[in-house]
């Protein structure tokens, strides 16, 4: 059949999770699987397979075979800047005339979705699993200090006006409001924290117009965390946010606010100031400590909002997890601002 044809058959997402869940798929190994809320991920071997969720929301759109193919793609671009070694390309799903599924072209077979496949890494050297191990060291966090510096140095500035910058905390501020006021979320208290996070807005407006007024936001990773920093070697940082371009615009001190806030609640709370200083010396700045702080309140309220908005799925996975979470990244928000519990 040629490209773009009629597929034999339909293959549903249930079809092809089972096939890529099966030793059939990975030369007869089973493999390891894992999913998250927008993807599936199958490790076998030294390699991993993504397949992506037929999904769309407010801020991301893998609806369609087109969509996901252009995602796959930008995922393997946008990684390859931090992780230059771990994404090895973008591989078709196809099936077969008798329906039977692959991976990897094949003549005569239809596409049917698309893969991104990578290169396994050693799950003891993830960033997360060191802290708990106890085995992330600070020459571990210099290198990484090191590699993450010249990558804000080297990427490519966004101009942003200090209006738009300043309504870009205010539109997230705005769905972590909708979120975490909801009456069978009452039990978080969050009302009074997402008001004194506003008020600390209001008082550093005059710094947050001049990070981005300053040429200070720039194309960054968009979703810096240990699980997805690995240390061994020169580190690498994979599964940056490829779906939207206007995530991934942020001052590189929102970033090390973002993974210094979940390096703390590993227990590593000295990772965060390390890794600000190498990029303080990189990019010449830093962030003033209020802005800092007001950046490690607005990324603990978004991880609340996601960690609550579990419970908004019609069959949430492991429920018990997500309101506890979710306190946690409330208490961390008042830390940052010096609000009352």
């Amino acid at each position: 059949m040629q490209p773009g044809s009629p597929s034999p058959r339909a293959v549903s997402t249930e079809d092809k999770v089972r096939f890529l869940a099966s030793p059939a798929a990975h030369g007869g190994e089973r493999p390891d699987v894992v999913e998250t809320h927008m993807s599936w991920l199958f490790a076998a071997g030294n390699r991993v397979v993504k397949l992506k969720k037929p999904v769309r929301t407010d801020f991301l759109d893998f609806s369609t075979l087109a969509l996901r193919a252009l995602n796959c793609g930008e995922e393997v671009r946008l990684n390859r800047r931090l992780a230059p070694d771990v994404y090895d390309g973008v591989l078709p799903l196809v099936a077969r005339a008798d329906g039977t599924l692959a991976i990897g072209p094949l003549a005569g077979a239809d596409t049917v979705d698309w893969l991104v496949a990578m290169r396994r890494l050693p799950a003891a050297r993830m960033l997360d699993v060191a802290i708990r191990a106890g085995t992330a060291t600070p020459a571990d966090i210099d290198r990484l200090g090191e590699r993450l510096a010249r990558f804000f140095r080297e990427a490519r500035r966004v101009p942003v006006s200090g209006d738009d910058y300043q309504r870009r905390f205010e539109a997230l501020q705005a769905a972590n409001r909708a979120v975490l006021t909801l009456p069978r979320f009452a039990s978080l208290e969050a009302a009074p924290l997402l008001d004194a996070v506003d008020a600390a807005r209001g008082r550093h407006a005059a710094a947050l117009r001049e990070r981005a007024e300053g040429g200070h936001v720039r194309e960054g990773h968009g979703d810096l965390r240990p699980e997805h920093i690995a240390l061994d070697g020169i580190p690498v940082v994979i599964d940056c946010l490829e779906f939207n371009a206007h995530l991934r615009e942020v001052d590189p001190f929102d970033e090390l606010a973002f993974l210094g806030l979940e390096c703390r609640l590993l227990g590593a709370p000295w990772i965060e100031p390390r890794l600000v200083a190498h990029a303080a010396r990189a990019v010449g700045d830093a962030a003033p400590p209020g802005v800092q702080a007001l950046y490690t309140a607005h990324r603990a309220l978004l991880r609340a909002r996601l960690s609550a908005a579990h419970l908004l799925d019609d069959h949430p996975r492991t429920p018990e997890r997500w309101l506890p979470q979710a306190a946690r990244y409330l208490d961390e928000a008042r830390l940052a601002l010096g609000a009352p519990g």
